[in-house]
């Protein structure tokens, strides 16, 4: 008792974030570089400290990219200096030195002492630093060594392996698209990319704590397994808390670990976005002795049960979502990280973002494996948005060793995040890998490994392995794409999961309605960013399509021309800039769309599409919906319109033509589908009424009667399929092919406060109708887009961030876009 009481004191954390400095240690670097030291921002790396100090230019813009290669083959040391008092150090048994995140290769010293070597960037590190702690200035240094060279290294340490860019990614545990993608920039970055603090403690401390919630008939059962470190053997107790209900448990002298129960006789389930209420309960974990608290943790937590249904059918095999027993249809898209330098991303910047996603009627966001981990904030939002997530390993698009060092750095990272992780309501799938498992199969890899590893014990073994023991609710896919049944190819059409790329890369996007996948985790077109993302970020004077800033900003490979073969189907190639920037952020839109529609029309064999891409992290064309500088692309109208909770479109089938009359709500959808045949001129040319009946989650087919699919004049003739207010078309020619007139529009304004309400009508047949607010002012936004308005038609939009609205400017043929523009001459 006495060794308690004079030991005994809280849990005490100290941020070291400020007072850091870091300056070139070795490396091709300039005069002006190699002799300054310069403030460091922590969290953050190397190229932003460079920026405030006016040394590098703004690597996002123009080719500066290329110009500051040379960073990511220099050794960054950062230094602090700080201070610890008699007292500071006298009360506390044990100081640990945590870092919750370096990118990627250091050596960390403390007081001219080594105390950690490291080579993980998905990791953090805890470091026992009370035997070299001094009263007075301490030093801290943590030396990073080049990425680039790091990684050429290992690479022929461990044998070179197949992989899509240059370099070495496969080698280092760094984000893989830091060393760039086909729509992301390369910056090698170095630095302290998230915090660092001191933890002082006594007696024990909270070394892990694992939550799983489940439901249980009315209530659910919390379980916390609880890790501890301590300095002395004496008993804890553990208390769990969840809302006013609690559950005590003592910890042993001499034990470390224990699992403490609960049980709640009621609570709310919680729902994915459009399916229900996101209840989310409070949990905390207490850890004490002779009643004095020494650490604590808390969650947020929901109870749901999760499950992919898996069992083959006549068809082959689903992959189907449910959550709470019921199946859902994902409407998803694939994420990035939202910036090259993931440390100025915030919890405002991830609401923003999610928020966008939420009200495009999206359900699910997939965390792709050449990534990061994204932050607790990022759960955070997702779980009380109700946005359901998949979170892939990272491994991406290339075969990796299973050989030490990467071996046992790969088990800690994956042990830190399925920890950290696991208790997530929004996260209903971890999967291995992306692409790699279909790599492995089609991309020649086997013969080029020649018998090397290539990450198959990670997938298969390691990873489903570590989630049964920490997370075993959490359902596991090994990758994506990915077939259940391994007799199937990983992207096989009829079984599991699948990838469409065959579209973009060589094949026009009608021929999307030639596949009908059991779920599709990624396909998706190109477009440009949005027009004053683009001119901000590229100075070319003149400003063309293929000019030297545009292309340094297409990282696709053979990009701009995949745009053009995508784009001449269907509309002719535009002479001037401006139009082009518009017909192939058009085109895009339709892409998707078409596809999406497709996908949704043959649900529930087809359980759910992935878009890729929601974001970008710099401004480049590429297939995100949100661009680099977070503005919405006309492509995020159309994932909108596809995804919306009740849907008409219309497809061809084996006998005909069919109105697919979709229901993702929990209510019957009862009506009148009206089938009319129009010309642009307004004149109807035959029509038919149906009553449809969709039960909840569900869909109908109609057929459309022949008499309506004969126009006389295919070219300036539309099919408009209505249910009330939800509308499809059909349309009889391309639009490159039709008689579509230069659009003739009104707009009345309204004031809101704040913004603004127009209202804008069609004298005749206008198509796709999309306001590019941000030619106006950059901060403006408007909140819809692609409408079509036969003749006389109104619709309003509703425009924010502007204080004052000239509306000669918003009807400019330059702001007001067409697709009746795009086939005028």
């Amino acid at each position: 008792m006495t060794l308690i009481s004079s030991s005994l004191s809280l849990m005490n954390r100290r941020e070291l974030n400020d007072g850091w400095t870091v300056h070139a240690e070795s490396g091709p670097v300039s005069d002006q570089v190699s002799q300054r030291s310069v403030r460091a921002i922590v969290p953050g790396v190397v190229h932003l400290d460079l920026m405030v100090a006016g040394l590098i230019p703004d690597p996002y813009l123009d080719d500066n990219e290329s110009a500051l290669a040379w960073i990511g083959l220099v050794d960054w040391t950062y230094e602090l200096t700080f201070s610890m008092d008699v007292d500071e150090l006298a009360q506390s048994d044990r100081h640990e030195l945590v870092f919750d995140g370096l990118d990627t290769v250091a050596t960390v010293l403390l007081n001219g002492q080594t105390i950690a070597e490291v080579a993980n960037q998905h990791r953090s590190y805890r470091l026992d630093v009370t035997e070299l702690l001094q009263i007075g200035e301490n030093g801290l240094t943590v030396a990073f060594r080049s990425p680039v060279r790091y990684a050429n290294a290992e690479s022929v340490k461990l044998g070179a392996r197949p992989r899509p860019y240059s370099l070495p990614y496969e080698a280092i545990r760094k984000s893989a698209c830091s060393f760039g993608w086909d729509w992301g920039i390369a910056t090698y970055a170095s630095g302290i990319w998230k915090p660092v603090r001191i933890e002082s403690w006594s007696l024990a401390r909270l070394a892990t704590v694992q939550i799983q919630a489940s439901p249980d008939g009315d209530g659910g059962r919390v379980h916390a397994t609880v890790v501890v470190d301590r300095t002395v053997d004496i008993d804890l107790r553990v208390e769990l808390r969840v809302e006013e209900s609690t559950s005590l448990l003592v910890i042993p002298a001499g034990e470390r670990e224990a699992v403490v129960s609960l049980t709640l006789e009621s609570v709310e389930r919680w729902w994915p976005i459009g399916y229900g209420e996101q209840a989310l309960y409070d949990v905390s974990v207490e850890l004490s002795a002779d009643d004095r608290i020494l650490d604590s943790a808390s969650r947020r937590v929901g109870f749901r049960s999760v499950a992919w249904n898996t069992t083959p059918d006549a068809a082959g095999t689903p992959f189907q979502l449910e959550v709470n027993g019921q199946p859902v249809l994902v409407k998803g898209v694939n994420w990035i990280p939202d910036d090259a330098f993931p440390s100025r991303v915030d919890r405002a910047r991830y609401e923003r973002r999610l928020t966008q996603a939420r009200d495009a009627n999206i359900n699910l966001i997939r965390v792709w494996g050449g990534g990061i981990y994204e932050s607790e904030d990022f759960y955070d939002v997702c779980d009380e948005l109700g946005l359901l997530t998949w979170q892939d390993f990272l491994f991406a698009c290339a075969a990796y060793p299973e050989e030490e060092p990467l071996r046992s750095e790969v088990e800690a990272e994956a042990r830190e995040v399925v920890a950290r992780l696991g208790h997530r309501a929004s996260l209903v799938l971890l999967t291995g890998n992306n692409e790699n498992l279909w790599g492995f199969e089609d991309w020649a890899w086997k013969a080029r490994l020649d018998g090397k590893t290539w990450g198959a014990y990670y997938y298969h073994d390691l990873f489903p392995r570590v989630i049964s023991e920490i997370a075993p609710t959490v359902p596991y896919s090994p990758g994506s794409p990915f077939s259940p049944d391994a007799a199937h190819h990983p992207n096989d059409e009829l079984n599991g999961s699948m990838h469409l790329w065959e579209q973009w890369n060589r094949r026009d996007w009608p021929t999307y309605a030639e596949h009908t996948p059991r779920f599709v985790a990624e396909f998706g077109w190109q477009g440009p960013p949005t027009w004053s993302t683009m001119t901000r970020s590229i100075s070319d004077q003149p400003l063309t399509p293929e000019s030297p800033g545009m292309i340094v900003h297409q990282k696709a490979m053979g990009g701009n021309a995949k745009l053009t073969s995508g784009l001449v189907p269907h509309f002719r190639v535009p002479e001037d800039v401006e139009t082009w920037h518009w017909a192939m952020q058009l085109n895009q839109a339709h892409a998707v769309g078409f596809a999406l529609d497709h996908f949704r029309s043959h649900w529930p064999h087809t359980s759910g599409a992935i878009v890729w891409q929601l974001n970008d992290c710099w401004p480049v064309t590429s297939w995100a919906a949100i661009d680099g500088d977070g503005h919405e692309k006309p492509l995020l109208r159309a994932i909108t319109a596809s995804f919306a909770p009740r849907v008409v479109s219309l497809h061809r089938r084996e006998n005909g033509v069919v109105a697919a009359v979709g229901n993702d709500t929990s209510a019957q959808w009862s009506g009148e589908l009206v089938v009319a045949l129009q010309g642009f001129d307004g004149v109807e040319y035959g029509a038919v009424t149906l009553a449809v009946d969709v039960p909840p989650r569900s869909r109908q087919e109609v057929a459309i009667p022949e008499h309506l699919l004969a126009p006389d004049a295919a070219a300036s003739t539309v099919l408009v399929a209505a249910v009330g207010a939800v509308r499809g078309y059909w349309y009889f020619a391309e639009p490159r092919d039709s008689t579509l007139e230069a659009p003739q529009l009104s707009v009345s304004v309204k004031q809101l406060s704040p913004g603004f309400a127009l209202t804008i009508t069609a004298a005749n047949f206008v198509r796709d109708l999309t306001l590019l607010i941000d030619k106006i002012d950059p901060l403006a936004s408007v909140d819809g887009g692609l409408v079509t308005l036969r003749a006389g038609e109104s619709c309003t939009f509703t425009v924010r961030g502007v204080s004052t609205l000239d509306v000669a400017a918003v009807l400019a043929p330059e702001v007001a876009r067409s697709a009746n523009q795009l086939v005028v001459r």
